[in-house]
C-alpha cells in the first residue's frame, strides 16, 4: 500500500458561531457576552477528523480516542477556523490532529481556542479495523508532529496494556 503525503487529507474550514451555539455567557463592563458552548466545538473537530480520516485512508473511520485542550473561550458572533491533518498512522489506525482559531469577525483578530488529537480506526465494510496507506511528512513541522503524535502513540499503548 502507498503512502500519502499530509497535504493530500488535510482541510481547513470555517463555520460562524451564532446564539445557538452558545451555553454560556460572561459579563464584561456590563455586557453579557454569549460564549460557544465546548460540545459544539468537539463535534466539530470529531466532524473535521473524521473527514480527514476518511480521506487519508479511503475507508469508514472510527473515533477511538480525543486528548482536547481547551484554551481560551470562543463567542457567538466569531468564525471558528478549523486546520486538521493526519499526523501518524499506524497499520489500521491514525492520529489526526487539529487546531481551532476564533477570528473576531469585527476587528479580524484570531486567537488560538482549541487544539486536538484524535485517533481514528480504518474499518471495512464489516465493520472490522483494515489496513491505511502510512502518512509520509514533507516538512520539519510535519515530522515534528509526527515524532511527537508516535510518543503519544507509544503512551497510549502502555496505558491500554495496563488496563
Amino acid at each position: 500500500m502507498k503512502g500519502k503525503i499530509v497535504k493530500e487529507s488535510a482541510i481547513t474550514s470555517s463555520h460562524l458561531m451564532l446564539i445557538k451555539d452558545s451555553g454560556n455567557f460572561i459579563f464584561d463592563a456590563g455586557k453579557t457576552i454569549p460564549m460557544v458552548h465546548g460540545g459544539i466545538l468537539m463535534t466539530l473537530m470529531d466532524e473535521i477528523a473524521g473527514m480527514v480520516a476518511t480521506k487519508h485512508s479511503g475507508t469508514q473511520v472510527a473515533t477511538a480516542c480525543i486528548d482536547m485542550q481547551f484554551v481560551a473561550p470562543a463567542f457567538a458572533g466569531n468564525r471558528m477556523i478549523l486546520k486538521s491533518s493526519v499526523n501518524y498512522t499506524t497499520k489500521t489506525s491514525m492520529e489526526i490532529g487539529v487546531r481551532i482559531e476564533a477570528e473576531d469577525m469585527k476587528t479580524g483578530v484570531i486567537k488560538h481556542t482549541n487544539s486536538c488529537y484524535l485517533v481514528a480506526v480504518a474499518i471495512d465494510d464489516t465493520g472490522k479495523p483494515t489496513n491505511i496507506p502510512a502518512i509520509i511528512p514533507e516538512t520539519k513541522d510535519e515530522q515534528r508532529r509526527f515524532n511527537e503524535a508516535k510518543v503519544r502513540n507509544e503512551e497510549r499503548l502502555k496505558k491500554r496494556i495496563k488496563n
